[in-house]
Formats: C-alpha cells, sequence, structure tokens
C-alpha cells in the first residue's frame, strides 16, 4: 500500500540544534581552532558610542569564513545560505530564529571599518598562531610562489596602455582607482616596473594585463604564498602585480613580516627560477642569511656552439677568469692615476682577454669568432649566485624541491575547491581583502584536517 506523508500535528518541539550538526561536519571541526575574542576588542576604536547597535563583527566574520571555506563567492547567495543550513547557523551563533544580516552590510563593512582596522589581517595572523601552537610549523623550510587570479575587469572595456593617462583622474574617481593612486610608490604595485601595461582596465587599473598562461591574456592580481613546507601551513600572503619584480618584492615583504610578527626565521628557502636573479639570491645570502634552495636566473649559456660562461674558471682571490686555453681574463691591464670601481650601469663587471692571446688561440672559433677578444660578464653578485648553485647539488636541496610542490597543490586547492578563479573585489585592498580570507579559509582547514576530534561528544561551542 502506497504511503502517504501527514504532516505532524505536534504544537511543540523540543529541538536542540547542536544535535543536529555532525561530528565530523567541517565547520565543527574549524570552530575548535577559530579564536574571535578580539575581533570587538581589534574594531571597538572604529564604532561611535552612541547610536543604534550594529550587527555583531563575529556574526560577519563567521559568515566570511563560512563563504571562503566552503567556496560560496556571491555574499548574497551565502546570507540565503546561512538561513537556510543548520549547520550554518549553528557555527555562526545564530540559533533558529536569528535573523542573518543584509548582503550590503558586508560592503559598507568592508570599505569602512574592516580596512580601517585591519582586521582580515589580524584574523589571519590569529590562526596562524593556532597553527602555531598545535606544533604544525617546523620553522627550519619555507617555500615560496605566486600565482594569477584573474580580476573582475573586462578587456573589452579596457584602454591601451599608451592612452591612459594619470592627469585625468580626478577626486571623483571610483575606489579601486584611488586604491590604484595610492599605490604607485609600492614595491608590489605601481613601483615594481616602469613599463607601461599594454592595457589598462578604468574600472581596476591596478590590474595586470598579462599572457603568462600562455593562452588568451586577461587581466589578473597575484596571490603570493610564504608556507612553512613541513605542512603547507601559509605563513603569510601578499597581493601584488602579476610581474615577475612585484613577486620578488612580495617575497621579502613575506619572509621580513614573519620574522617581525611570529619570530620565525628558515634556514632554507624553496622558490622557482623567478626568484633565483643575482639581486634576491644576494639579499637571501648576504643580508638573511637564508640558504636560497633556488634554481639560478641565469641566461649566460650559449647555444650557438661557442664557450659559455661556465667554461671560465673564475679566481676569486686573485680577481680573474681562466679559459679554456688556460689565459687569464682581467678587469684592467693598466693602473689607473683614478681608481676605477669597473661596475657598469647594468651592475656587471667586465673580464676581457689579451687580443694577442685571442689571435694566436686554436680555440677562438669556439671562444669569440666574431670579436677579436672575449669579454666575460660577471654580476657584482655573481657570489650568491655560486651559493646557490652549489647548494643545488645537496641532498637537502632535492627535499626542499619536492616539498616545494605543496604550494602549488595549495594554489589548485584555492582555484578548484574553494572557487577562488576569479575575484569579486577590485582594487589592491579587495584584492589583499579575498585573498587573506581565503589563506585564513585553507589554514582552518589544514588545522581540522591534521588535528583530530576529541573522541567524546560534541566540541565546546
Amino acid at each position: 500500500m502506497m504511503g502517504t506523508q501527514v504532516a505532524p500535528a505536534q504544537l511543540f518541539y523540543d529541538f536542540c540544534l547542536d544535535d543536529h550538526v555532525p561530528d565530523d561536519h567541517l565547520l565543527r571541526r574549524i570552530d575548535r581552532f577559530l579564536d574571535l575574542d578580539t575581533v570587538r576588542g581589534e574594531l571597538k576604536p572604529f564604532y561611535s558610542s552612541i547610536g543604534r547597535p550594529s550587527i555583531d563583527p563575529e556574526l560577519m566574520m563567521r559568515m566570511l569564513i563560512v563563504g571562503y571555506s566552503l567556496g560560496i563567492r556571491s555574499e548574497r547567495r551565502l546570507c540565503e545560505e546561512v538561513h537556510l543550513n543548520l549547520a550554518y547557523r549553528w557555527f555562526c551563533r545564530l540559533g533558529l530564529d536569528g535573523k542573518v544580516p543584509d548582503h550590503s552590510t558586508f560592503s559598507r563593512n568592508r570599505h569602512g571599518r574592516f580596512r580601517q582596522s585591519d582586521i582580515l589581517r589580524h584574523l589571519f595572523e590569529t590562526v596562524v598562531e593556532r597553527c602555531l601552537r598545535e606544533g604544525l610549523v617546523g620553522g627550519e623550510g619555507f617555500a615560496v610562489d605566486a600565482s594569477l587570479i584573474a580580476a573582475d575587469a573586462n578587456k573589452q572595456r579596457s584602454v591601451p596602455g599608451d592612452e591612459w593617462c594619470l592627469d585625468e583622474l580626478g577626486p571623483d574617481a571610483g575606489q579601486a582607482v584611488r586604491e590604484y593612486l595610492a599605490t604607485l610608490d609600492d614595491a608590489a604595485f605601481g613601483a615594481a616596473s616602469a613599463v607601461r601595461p599594454k592595457f589598462v582596465s578604468p574600472s581596476d587599473p591596478a590590474a595586470q594585463w598579462t599572457g603568462a598562461h600562455k593562452g588568451h591574456a586577461f587581466f589578473a592580481y597575484a596571490t603570493n604564498y610564504l608556507i612553512d613546507t613541513e605542512n603547507a601551513v601559509i605563513l603569510d600572503v601578499e597581493a601584488s602585480r602579476a610581474i615577475r619584480q612585484a613577486e620578488v618584492g612580495a617575497s621579502r615583504t613575506m619572509i621580513d613580516r614573519t620574522n617581525e610578527r611570529f619570530g620565525l626565521k628558515p634556514r632554507h628557502l624553496a622558490a622557482d627560477s623567478a626568484y633565483g636573479s643575482a639581486a634576491n639570491l644576494a639579499w637571501l645570502v648576504k643580508e638573511r642569511q637564508i640558504d636560497p634552495h633556488i634554481p639560478v636566473f641565469d641566461k649566460s649559456n650559449r647555444t650557438d656552439g661557442t664557450f659559455s660562461r661556465s667554461d671560465f674558471v673564475f679566481d676569486a682571490e686573485q680577481d680573474h677568469y681562466t679559459c679554456p686555453g688556460g689565459k687569464l681574463l682581467v678587469q684592467f691591464r693598466r693602473t689607473y692615476a683614478t681608481p676605477r670601481s669597473g661596475i657598469t650601469k647594468d651592475g656587471t663587471r667586465l673580464y676581457r682577454s689579451s687580443k694577442s692571446d685571442c689571435q694566436n688561440c686554436a680555440l677562438k672559433i669556439k671562444c669569440c669568432p666574431n670579436t677579436p677578444q672575449r669579454k666575460v660578464p660577471r654580476d657584482i653578485d655573481e657570489d650568491a649566485r655560486d651559493v646557490a648553485r652549489a647548494l643545488a647539488n645537496t641532498p637537502a636541496y632535492e627535499r626542499s624541491r619536492h616539498r616545494r610542490k605543496k604550494v602549488e597543490m595549495l594554489f589548485a586547492h584555492l582555484k578548484r575547491i574553494l572557487k577562488l578563479g576569479r575575484l569579486r573585489l577590485r582594487g589592491p585592498k579587495g584584492a589583499r581583502d579575498e585573498f587573506l580570507l581565503a589563506a585564513t579559509a585553507q589554514n582552518l582547514r589544514k588545522l581540522a584536517k591534521l588535528r583530530a576530534m576529541p573522541s567524546h561528544g560534541h566540541a565546546a561551542a
């Protein structure tokens, strides 16, 4: 016989929301590690002492964590989901009859109190501190990398870079444009490179026009991660332009900030060859005493069959090169009344052979067939490159290169699971807010994964 569902006639119910959230639910496991006790204290100076009570900032923080942890990209949809989902209501401390704030509340607070107080950075660092207390950070080896995230900018509405004029931007410009103007001297944005981009988006001029993915070019920002390679905990995150110089600058900012904020300084740093320039390797080796487990960014190898710079042996004590034929290459062959530095405007020293040595050499055809003598440039920070080359032959380097893949896995998780393939917010601060929240969510998920729930009952609410 076919059954028929009948609406229950019970007038009163004994309902406990906590009983209906499973012990293994992601939000219940995350909730154990989320400490928002200091949120109100950080935000208190930015609220008025009179007027109507505002929406609880802790509620907005919890709702944002729900959205970024579970890939709910729209704040309008997030409000609908929190209204309907029991687990979301439990996590947000709303109970069954708590009112969900309107989606517009997030925009007003984001552009006001949240950015003025830098509360999202405070939230991220609070979670990193919890990772430290849980023993998830080894502190010996770090890795750094960047990934491109598409900006909320349309190519069809862009203008050529040579037609973009800063003088025409007035005080009535939009929020993203004002943020762009404020970052013109920032090493991660305007000061990273003087090269004018091919296209500029009037709605988000800080977004970089890039074809780095070898496909169709697009406007993008770069999210930069500094991770501890022990358990892939994100120690710092920084937004920057989507160019190599800005990403290298962001890595330095993150290394220094992590040392200042948490007292963490790695013994070695793993990265790809984009971070292997002589200047960056010198900064790591000479100024920060960090071993660079980084491939050297070097274009000195020749492909025309002639000798490369690596075929010449450098003697640091005598300050000269020895060619494959046994002849010396030096900077100066006479003494000057006024000593010269020998450093070119490109930051290199030129070592030259003698013309007579080259003209009578049997190896000239393989060394300098088109010039009367051979010149070998040496960067002023070539000694830092030599350190990186020497480290490349060690077992520790091989382990670091393998562990560096963890940061790439975090970027894959960011885009595929958390669905942050395209930004919703515009401007450098909008990108920073999204990257901070996403990194916070990833660290919370890491805590939930690596630290099991207590075996007895539910966690304390």
